[in-house]
Protein backbone atom coordinates (compact mmCIF):
# COMPACT_ATOMS: atom_id res chain seq x y z
CA UNK A 1 0.00 0.00 0.00
CA UNK A 2 1.57 3.89 -1.00
CA UNK A 3 0.23 5.75 1.76
CA UNK A 4 0.05 10.12 1.10
CA UNK A 5 0.67 11.42 5.50
CA UNK A 6 -0.51 15.22 4.59
CA UNK A 7 -0.34 17.38 7.73
CA UNK A 8 -0.30 21.23 8.29
CA UNK A 9 2.95 21.01 9.65
CA UNK A 10 5.85 18.44 11.05
CA UNK A 11 5.10 18.08 15.27
CA UNK A 12 5.72 15.28 17.45
CA UNK A 13 2.52 13.74 16.84
CA UNK A 14 3.06 13.53 13.10
CA UNK A 15 6.55 11.99 13.99
CA UNK A 16 4.51 9.70 16.36
CA UNK A 17 2.47 8.41 13.16
CA UNK A 18 5.29 8.32 10.77
CA UNK A 19 7.46 6.55 12.95
CA UNK A 20 5.26 3.55 13.13
CA UNK A 21 4.23 3.89 9.32
CA UNK A 22 7.67 3.62 8.57
CA UNK A 23 7.86 0.07 10.56
CA UNK A 24 4.33 -1.08 8.86
CA UNK A 25 5.88 -2.58 6.02
CA UNK A 26 4.16 0.19 3.60
CA UNK A 27 5.19 2.79 1.47
CA UNK A 28 5.00 6.02 3.12
CA UNK A 29 5.63 9.26 1.64
CA UNK A 30 4.96 12.64 3.74
CA UNK A 31 4.21 16.57 2.97
CA UNK A 32 3.66 19.14 4.79
CA UNK A 33 1.88 22.12 3.74
CA UNK A 34 3.15 24.42 5.52
CA UNK A 35 6.32 25.85 7.84
CA UNK A 36 6.40 27.77 10.64
CA UNK A 37 8.82 29.60 12.39
CA UNK A 38 10.96 27.59 14.88
CA UNK A 39 10.97 23.82 14.20
CA UNK A 40 8.24 21.78 16.30
CA UNK A 41 9.86 18.91 15.85
CA UNK A 42 13.54 18.29 16.49
CA UNK A 43 13.57 14.81 15.05
CA UNK A 44 14.09 14.11 11.38
CA UNK A 45 11.73 12.17 9.35
CA UNK A 46 11.78 8.43 10.16
CA UNK A 47 13.84 5.95 7.74
CA UNK A 48 11.77 4.60 5.07
CA UNK A 49 9.49 8.20 4.83
CA UNK A 50 9.92 9.76 1.69
CA UNK A 51 9.55 13.35 2.14
CA UNK A 52 7.40 15.18 -0.67
CA UNK A 53 9.22 18.30 -2.26
CA UNK A 54 6.69 20.45 -3.88
CA UNK A 55 5.71 24.00 -3.28
CA UNK A 56 4.27 23.86 -0.13
CA UNK A 57 5.80 23.10 3.11
CA UNK A 58 8.29 26.10 3.33
CA UNK A 59 6.31 28.71 4.64
CA UNK A 60 3.36 29.86 6.33
CA UNK A 61 0.24 29.65 3.99
CA UNK A 62 -3.01 31.84 4.52
CA UNK A 63 -6.08 30.61 3.97
CA UNK A 64 -6.69 32.52 1.04
CA UNK A 65 -4.15 30.70 -0.96
CA UNK A 66 -5.54 27.23 -0.63
CA UNK A 67 -6.68 26.65 -3.77
CA UNK A 68 -3.75 27.56 -5.17
CA UNK A 69 -2.09 24.85 -3.10
CA UNK A 70 -4.65 22.46 -3.89
CA UNK A 71 -3.68 22.96 -7.34
CA UNK A 72 -0.02 22.20 -6.63
CA UNK A 73 -1.22 18.92 -4.90
CA UNK A 74 -2.96 17.49 -7.52
CA UNK A 75 0.10 17.32 -9.45
CA UNK A 76 1.93 15.88 -6.00
CA UNK A 77 -1.18 12.99 -6.68
CA UNK A 78 -0.70 12.85 -10.52
CA UNK A 79 3.42 12.10 -9.54
CA UNK A 80 2.88 9.73 -6.58
CA UNK A 81 -0.46 7.91 -6.80
CA UNK A 82 -0.90 6.85 -3.73
CA UNK A 83 -3.69 4.60 -2.74
CA UNK A 84 -4.73 6.62 0.49
CA UNK A 85 -4.36 9.70 1.14
CA UNK A 86 -4.08 10.60 4.83
CA UNK A 87 -4.76 14.02 5.78
CA UNK A 88 -5.45 16.48 8.90
CA UNK A 89 -6.71 18.40 11.00
CA UNK A 90 -9.75 18.78 8.94
CA UNK A 91 -9.74 22.40 7.92
CA UNK A 92 -6.64 22.88 6.61
CA UNK A 93 -4.56 19.65 5.43
CA UNK A 94 -7.25 17.77 4.89
CA UNK A 95 -9.19 21.07 3.46
CA UNK A 96 -5.99 21.40 0.39
CA UNK A 97 -6.28 17.41 -0.27
CA UNK A 98 -10.41 17.20 -0.30
CA UNK A 99 -10.27 20.14 -2.68
CA UNK A 100 -7.12 18.62 -4.71
CA UNK A 101 -9.68 15.54 -5.19
CA UNK A 102 -7.91 13.20 -3.28
CA UNK A 103 -9.31 9.79 -2.82
CA UNK A 104 -9.62 8.11 -0.83
CA UNK A 105 -9.20 10.13 1.63
CA UNK A 106 -8.38 9.39 5.50
CA UNK A 107 -9.14 12.64 7.74
CA UNK A 108 -7.68 12.51 11.32
CA UNK A 109 -9.08 15.01 13.36
CA UNK A 110 -6.26 16.67 15.83
CA UNK A 111 -9.41 17.37 18.08
CA UNK A 112 -9.81 20.93 18.29
CA UNK A 113 -10.42 20.97 14.53
CA UNK A 114 -13.69 19.38 15.05
CA UNK A 115 -14.22 20.74 18.86
CA UNK A 116 -13.64 24.33 18.57
CA UNK A 117 -12.94 25.06 14.65
CA UNK A 118 -15.46 23.45 13.26
CA UNK A 119 -18.37 25.30 14.03
CA UNK A 120 -16.58 28.63 15.17
CA UNK A 121 -17.76 30.22 11.74
CA UNK A 122 -19.38 30.28 8.75
CA UNK A 123 -16.78 29.49 6.65
CA UNK A 124 -15.00 27.00 9.16
CA UNK A 125 -18.23 25.24 9.16
CA UNK A 126 -18.39 24.87 5.60
CA UNK A 127 -15.31 23.68 5.47
CA UNK A 128 -15.55 21.22 7.51
CA UNK A 129 -18.85 19.95 5.64
CA UNK A 130 -16.59 19.95 2.39
CA UNK A 131 -14.08 18.12 4.07
CA UNK A 132 -16.32 15.30 5.81
CA UNK A 133 -18.76 14.37 2.61
CA UNK A 134 -15.27 14.19 0.47
CA UNK A 135 -14.01 11.96 3.24
CA UNK A 136 -13.82 7.83 3.18
CA UNK A 137 -12.96 7.31 6.47
CA UNK A 138 -12.75 9.94 9.20
CA UNK A 139 -10.12 9.11 11.88
CA UNK A 140 -10.71 9.65 15.45
CA UNK A 141 -9.16 9.84 19.25
CA UNK A 142 -12.38 10.02 21.68
CA UNK A 143 -16.04 10.10 22.17
CA UNK A 144 -16.30 13.70 22.25
CA UNK A 145 -14.47 13.76 18.87
CA UNK A 146 -16.24 11.42 17.18
CA UNK A 147 -20.03 12.79 18.80
CA UNK A 148 -18.50 16.25 17.01
CA UNK A 149 -18.09 14.41 13.49
CA UNK A 150 -21.32 12.38 14.07
CA UNK A 151 -23.15 15.94 14.41
CA UNK A 152 -22.13 16.46 10.60
CA UNK A 153 -24.00 13.66 9.53
CA UNK A 154 -21.20 11.22 8.91
CA UNK A 155 -21.21 7.67 8.58
CA UNK A 156 -20.72 6.46 11.83
CA UNK A 157 -19.46 2.38 10.81
CA UNK A 158 -16.99 5.01 8.75
CA UNK A 159 -15.63 6.47 11.67
CA UNK A 160 -12.40 4.56 13.41
CA UNK A 161 -11.70 5.56 16.83
CA UNK A 162 -8.67 5.30 19.20
CA UNK A 163 -6.27 6.92 21.22
CA UNK A 164 -3.02 8.28 19.89
CA UNK A 165 -1.47 6.45 22.80
CA UNK A 166 1.92 6.41 24.42
CA UNK A 167 5.19 4.43 24.04
CA UNK A 168 4.74 2.22 27.03
CA UNK A 169 8.74 1.43 27.17
CA UNK A 170 9.75 5.52 26.77
CA UNK A 171 7.32 6.69 29.77
CA UNK A 172 7.75 4.33 32.63
CA UNK A 173 7.34 5.29 36.42
CA UNK A 174 10.38 5.84 38.02
CA UNK A 175 11.49 7.10 41.83
CA UNK A 176 11.01 10.86 42.10
CA UNK A 177 14.70 10.81 43.59
CA UNK A 178 16.57 10.12 40.43
CA UNK A 179 15.31 12.86 38.23
CA UNK A 180 15.10 15.38 40.95
CA UNK A 181 18.76 14.88 42.04
CA UNK A 182 19.73 15.16 38.30
CA UNK A 183 17.52 18.59 38.10
CA UNK A 184 17.99 20.09 41.51
CA UNK A 185 14.68 20.07 43.11
CA UNK A 186 14.66 19.20 46.64
CA UNK A 187 13.06 16.61 47.74
CA UNK A 188 10.74 18.38 50.29
CA UNK A 189 9.29 20.77 47.08
CA UNK A 190 6.00 19.62 45.96
CA UNK A 191 6.58 19.89 41.67
CA UNK A 192 3.50 20.66 39.68
CA UNK A 193 3.89 20.37 36.15
CA UNK A 194 2.60 22.11 32.94
CA UNK A 195 4.08 21.48 29.20
CA UNK A 196 0.81 22.98 27.28
CA UNK A 197 1.38 25.65 24.80
CA UNK A 198 1.72 29.24 26.13
CA UNK A 199 -1.34 30.03 23.98
CA UNK A 200 -5.12 31.22 24.87
CA UNK A 201 -6.84 27.86 24.29
CA UNK A 202 -4.71 26.03 26.77
CA UNK A 203 -5.39 28.36 29.23
CA UNK A 204 -2.20 28.04 31.29
CA UNK A 205 -2.83 31.08 32.50
CA UNK A 206 -5.49 29.40 34.79
CA UNK A 207 -2.77 26.96 36.05
CA UNK A 208 -0.33 29.68 37.21
CA UNK A 209 -3.18 32.22 39.12
CA UNK A 210 -4.00 28.74 40.91
CA UNK A 211 -0.41 28.52 41.84
CA UNK A 212 -0.19 32.00 42.79
CA UNK A 213 -2.71 31.80 45.20
CA UNK A 214 -1.51 27.90 46.49
CA UNK A 215 1.98 28.84 47.22
CA UNK A 216 1.05 31.52 49.35
CA UNK A 217 -0.57 29.18 51.77
CA UNK A 218 2.15 26.26 51.41
CA UNK A 219 5.60 27.59 50.57
CA UNK A 220 6.79 23.92 49.15
CA UNK A 221 5.12 23.75 46.15
CA UNK A 222 7.11 24.58 43.02
CA UNK A 223 5.73 25.09 39.43
CA UNK A 224 7.29 24.21 35.79
CA UNK A 225 6.31 25.33 33.17
CA UNK A 226 7.40 23.78 30.21
CA UNK A 227 6.82 24.67 26.07
CA UNK A 228 6.58 28.52 24.80
CA UNK A 229 4.20 30.15 22.94
CA UNK A 230 2.56 33.92 22.45
CA UNK A 231 2.00 34.31 26.38
CA UNK A 232 5.56 33.80 27.93
CA UNK A 233 5.75 37.72 28.53
CA UNK A 234 2.50 37.93 30.00
CA UNK A 235 2.83 35.04 32.48
CA UNK A 236 6.07 35.83 33.42
CA UNK A 237 4.48 38.99 34.02
CA UNK A 238 2.23 37.89 36.04
CA UNK A 239 4.63 35.67 38.39
CA UNK A 240 6.96 38.47 38.81
CA UNK A 241 4.03 40.61 40.00
CA UNK A 242 3.01 38.12 42.41
CA UNK A 243 6.38 37.58 43.81
CA UNK A 244 6.53 34.20 43.12
CA UNK A 245 9.20 33.89 40.62
CA UNK A 246 11.50 31.96 42.80
CA UNK A 247 9.03 29.27 42.90
CA UNK A 248 8.44 28.88 39.32
CA UNK A 249 10.89 27.02 36.45
CA UNK A 250 10.55 28.42 33.00
CA UNK A 251 12.33 25.42 31.08
CA UNK A 252 11.26 26.14 27.61
CA UNK A 253 10.42 23.08 24.99
CA UNK A 254 11.89 19.96 25.82
CA UNK A 255 13.59 17.45 23.48
CA UNK A 256 11.52 13.85 23.81
CA UNK A 257 13.84 11.67 24.90
CA UNK A 258 14.18 14.20 28.20
CA UNK A 259 10.51 14.34 28.43
CA UNK A 260 9.67 11.15 30.95
CA UNK A 261 12.06 12.75 33.28
CA UNK A 262 9.93 15.38 33.64
CA UNK A 263 6.95 13.91 34.54
CA UNK A 264 8.98 11.32 37.00
CA UNK A 265 10.40 13.86 39.12
CA UNK A 266 6.60 15.93 39.13
CA UNK A 267 4.39 14.99 41.80
CA UNK A 268 1.05 16.53 39.96
CA UNK A 269 0.67 17.32 36.54
CA UNK A 270 -1.70 20.18 35.53
CA UNK A 271 -3.58 20.96 32.37
CA UNK A 272 -6.10 23.58 31.95
CA UNK A 273 -7.03 23.19 28.68
CA UNK A 274 -10.25 24.65 27.26
CA UNK A 275 -10.45 21.93 24.54
CA UNK A 276 -9.30 18.47 24.03
CA UNK A 277 -9.36 15.24 22.68
CA UNK A 278 -7.65 12.64 24.03
CA UNK A 279 -4.24 14.63 25.50
CA UNK A 280 -1.48 12.68 24.62
CA UNK A 281 0.48 14.89 27.78
CA UNK A 282 -2.05 13.89 30.11
CA UNK A 283 -1.48 10.00 28.84
CA UNK A 284 2.22 10.73 29.13
CA UNK A 285 2.10 12.02 32.77
CA UNK A 286 -0.56 8.42 33.75
CA UNK A 287 2.53 6.16 31.54
CA UNK A 288 4.97 7.65 34.23
CA UNK A 289 2.68 7.25 37.43
CA UNK A 290 1.90 10.95 38.00
CA UNK A 291 -1.52 11.79 38.76
CA UNK A 292 -3.09 14.97 37.14
CA UNK A 293 -5.14 18.01 37.46
CA UNK A 294 -7.38 18.84 34.68
CA UNK A 295 -10.17 20.95 33.39
CA UNK A 296 -13.72 19.12 33.29
CA UNK A 297 -13.95 19.11 29.82
CA UNK A 298 -15.34 16.10 28.05
CA UNK A 299 -11.99 14.65 26.63
CA UNK A 300 -10.40 14.56 30.20
CA UNK A 301 -13.69 12.87 31.66
CA UNK A 302 -12.64 9.84 29.23
CA UNK A 303 -9.31 9.58 31.15
CA UNK A 304 -9.85 10.12 35.09
CA UNK A 305 -11.79 9.67 37.35
CA UNK A 306 -12.29 12.06 40.39
CA UNK A 307 -9.89 11.01 43.43
CA UNK A 308 -9.02 8.31 41.09
CA UNK A 309 -6.20 9.30 39.07
CA UNK A 310 -6.76 12.62 40.40
CA UNK A 311 -8.97 15.31 40.01
CA UNK A 312 -10.96 18.12 38.59
CA UNK A 313 -11.81 21.80 38.28
CA UNK A 314 -13.99 23.66 36.10
CA UNK A 315 -12.47 26.10 32.95
CA UNK A 316 -10.99 29.00 33.72
CA UNK A 317 -11.24 28.27 38.01
CA UNK A 318 -8.12 29.45 39.54
CA UNK A 319 -9.51 29.21 42.89
CA UNK A 320 -10.43 25.63 42.24
CA UNK A 321 -6.89 25.32 40.90
CA UNK A 322 -5.78 26.64 44.06
CA UNK A 323 -7.93 24.36 46.14
CA UNK A 324 -6.72 20.76 44.49
CA UNK A 325 -3.31 22.06 44.06
CA UNK A 326 -3.40 22.00 48.02
CA UNK A 327 -5.73 18.74 48.36
CA UNK A 328 -2.93 16.78 46.92
CA UNK A 329 0.00 18.53 48.60
CA UNK A 330 -1.56 17.41 51.79
CA UNK A 331 -2.15 13.80 50.69
CA UNK A 332 0.89 13.20 48.94
CA UNK A 333 0.52 9.84 50.95
CA UNK A 334 -2.00 8.90 48.38
CA UNK A 335 -0.36 9.77 45.42
CA UNK A 336 1.58 6.92 44.39
CA UNK A 337 -1.59 4.65 44.59
CA UNK A 338 -3.18 7.28 42.22
CA UNK A 339 -0.28 6.82 39.71
CA UNK A 340 -0.65 3.16 39.98
CA UNK A 341 -4.17 3.96 38.77
CA UNK A 342 -3.19 6.23 35.92
CA UNK A 343 -0.47 3.93 34.63
CA UNK A 344 -3.06 0.69 34.75
CA UNK A 345 -5.40 2.91 32.81
CA UNK A 346 -3.22 3.66 29.83
CA UNK A 347 -1.78 0.05 29.83
CA UNK A 348 -5.34 -0.90 29.47
CA UNK A 349 -6.74 1.94 26.61
CA UNK A 350 -3.73 4.12 25.39
CA UNK A 351 -0.77 1.64 23.94
CA UNK A 352 0.11 2.53 21.26
CA UNK A 353 1.89 -0.28 19.79
CA UNK A 354 -1.48 -1.56 20.67
CA UNK A 355 -3.81 1.05 18.64
CA UNK A 356 -2.30 2.17 15.88
CA UNK A 357 -2.87 -0.90 13.83
CA UNK A 358 -6.46 0.42 13.97
CA UNK A 359 -4.99 3.00 11.30
CA UNK A 360 -3.63 0.60 9.01
CA UNK A 361 -7.66 -0.92 9.23
CA UNK A 362 -8.63 2.60 8.90
CA UNK A 363 -6.82 2.40 5.13
CA UNK A 364 -7.68 -0.56 3.70
CA UNK A 365 -11.48 0.10 4.68
CA UNK A 366 -11.21 3.72 2.85
CA UNK A 367 -9.76 1.68 0.08
CA UNK A 368 -12.87 -1.05 -0.12
CA UNK A 369 -15.09 1.77 0.52
CA UNK A 370 -13.52 3.35 -2.60
CA UNK A 371 -14.07 0.08 -4.54
CA UNK A 372 -17.76 -0.22 -3.66
CA UNK A 373 -18.69 3.12 -5.16
CA UNK A 374 -20.21 2.70 -8.36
Amino acid sequence: MRVLYFSRDYTSHDHRFLNALAESGHEIYSARLERRGSPLEDRLLPANVKQVVWEGGTKPVPRGEYPLYARHFQHVLEQIRPDVVHAGPVQDAALVAAMAGADPLVTMSWGYDMLVDARSTQALEADTRFVIQRSSMMVVDCDAVKNAVSGFGFDMPRVVQFPWGVDLNHFQPESLRICRKQFGWPEERFVVLSLRAWEPIYDVATIVEGFIQAVRVDPSLYLVLLGGGSQRDQLQQRLTEAGVMKTVLFGGRIAYQQLPCYYQAADLYASASLTDGSSVSLLEAFACGTPALVSDIPGNREWLDEGGEGWFFPVGDADMVEEKILLAAGNRSQLPNMGHLARKRVERYANWKENFPKLIEAYEMAIQYQRSLP
